[in-house]
């Protein structure tokens, strides 16, 4: 009688807890990248940013949304690719606006030119939207076609957050090249690791496709790994090269 005498504060309590966790799932993985957007409109340099985080991203999410097409999960997470998708179409935005303006008498380069060795390093916002346009294009046209094929669904979902899961490897890569962490926000990081947590819970309480809970467990891995890396670094600062210039229009990658 006692526990029946609660419902009237559980039930609204449990469904609150779960519109949170749902607006976290949502929200939350674009609050990581709000530092690095605010450092690098601060000091008009995209240098220490990786743009192909914003590759990975872009693509994981667009394939997450077409293997909701194929296996419906839950309405959050699709919620949350739209919402990932449009952050970083923002971020690449500035980081577009600010190496063009470093870069003085450097030829344009476009994603018409189709030119490997250029590949992501446009000289406009509109080229990379118009990559992604085609990307989306193609990869839906492949998932319609292949939609009713069970293995087709399940290895695009596992590319998905493979895909994902793979995130900050290119920061990784960028750091260990430069022997540096200079430029990337490490408030980006931490919240990378927090949220990546958060989401892999997420997916072992409420039942998500195997594919997003193993691949979670590897971004938090790679998470890690960088503030590793920025640990050892700031201890170990690399000694600077003599004569050695280090132009602002440098890319990360």
């Amino acid at each position: 009688m006692e526990a029946e005498g609660l419902d009237w504060l559980l039930v609204p309590l449990h469904q609150l807890v779960s519109w949170g966790a749902a607006g976290a799932m949502v929200f939350g993985g674009v609050v990581p990248y709000i530092p690095q957007y605010r450092d690098i409109r601060r000091t008009q340099n995209a240098e220490g940013f990786s743009t192909y985080v914003c590759l990975v991203l872009l693509v994981a999410n667009i394939l997450r949304i077409l293997f909701w097409f194929g296996r419906h999960f839950e309405s959050p997470l699709l919620w949350q690719s739209i919402v990932m998708i449009l952050t970083m179409l923002l971020m690449l935005k500035l980081c577009t606006e600010v190496r063009v303006t470093n870069e003085l008498n450097v030829k344009r380069r476009f994603f018409a030119d189709f030119d490997p060795r250029h590949f992501w390093h446009w000289s406009s916002f509109g080229d990379y939207v118009q990559c992604v346009v085609v990307f989306t294009g193609v990869a839906g046209c492949i998932t319609y076609l292949s939609i009713d094929s069970a293995l087709f669904v399940e290895t695009l979902g596992f590319l998905a957050v493979l895909t994902e899961a793979m995130l900050g490897v290119p920061q990784l890569y960028r750091n260990h090249r430069h022997r540096s962490t200079e430029g990337m926000s490490i408030k980006m990081v931490f919240m990378w690791t927090s949220g990546d947590a958060f989401k892999t819970a997420y997916f072992l309480l409420n039942g998500a496709p195997l594919q997003f809970s193993v691949c979670g467990l590897l971004q938090v891995l790679v998470d890690l790994a960088i503030l590793g890396q920025a640990y050892a670094f700031a201890r170990h600062p690399p000694k600077p090269a003599p004569h050695a210039a280090h132009p602002a229009s440098a890319k990360a990658l």
